[in-house]
């Protein structure tokens, strides 16, 4: 049996353990020693693209996404628009960033070269925050486990009224933001919908064989 690696560590801002981890072919983040993600369940990351971007043409859209994690939402988005894109990366985690090009390059570590992308080391909340008006086509948000601070508490904006204000300041009309989860939360989706966004829940497989949905996809279109 292989044995499970530890290849890095480090802490977030708010003194959270961060760790790095290998077994046989995959890879794994986790945050004071709970899973955050894995290389193996990231099929729902890709839903989490596909429904931000469903409505947008392959032109010179603008697109945010919230949280690099292992690249696969990124490269879902890449995979989606066209040359013209501009696709720009909030990480709050600069070592989360520098893990991908070190340990991660054979995985999806090379897209953070791509022309269309732009990596910004800083809070996705305070990027969203100083957009110009009706700046972004689609905003993508997979910065914890679920609409709830875990990486840093000050996430737990983003999840309420400031952050939804924000949002659809930041959103053309129209445009939408997804939310990525690990379970479903109905509260949060009668709170989005009382902010004024057109909400959709939507189930997702961890994996493409999974016999179930175990994800949560909250779609909220700016109306």
């Amino acid at each position: 049996m292989k044995p499970f690696l530890l290849l890095a560590t480090s802490h977030t801002p708010d003194g959270a353990e961060l760790t790095l981890h290998a077994h046989d072919s995959n890879f794994y983040l986790r945050v004071n020693r709970q899973p955050l993600m894995g290389t193996n369940a990231s099929e729902s990351e890709k839903v989490l693209a596909e429904l931000a971007c469903a409505r947008l043409s392959a032109g010179p859209a603008r697109v945010l996404i919230g949280g690099l994690g292992f690249g696969f939402t990124l490269r879902r988005v890449l995979e989606l628009m066209g040359p013209a894109a501009q696709v720009q990366v909030a990480e709050l985690l600069p070592q989360v960033v520098a893990w991908n090009r070190e340990y991660l390059s054979g995985v999806n570590g090379a897209l953070l070269d791509d022309p269309r992308v732009e990596v910004t080391v800083d809070d996705v909340f305070q990027i969203i925050s100083r957009a110009p008006k009706a700046h972004y086509d689609a905003i993508l948000l997979d910065v914890d486990n679920g609409p709830i601070a875990m990486v840093q508490d000050g996430n737990a904006r983003l999840y309420q009224t400031q952050g939804f204000s924000a949002i659809t300041h930041a959103l053309k009309p129209g445009g939408r933001v997804t939310f990525w989860s690990a379970s479903t939360d109905h509260a949060f989706a009668k709170r989005l919908s009382k902010a004024g966004f057109k909400v959709e829940t939507v189930a997702a497989k961890a994996y493409p064989q999974a016999k179930r949905c175990t994800h949560t996809i909250f779609v909220a279109e700016r109306k």
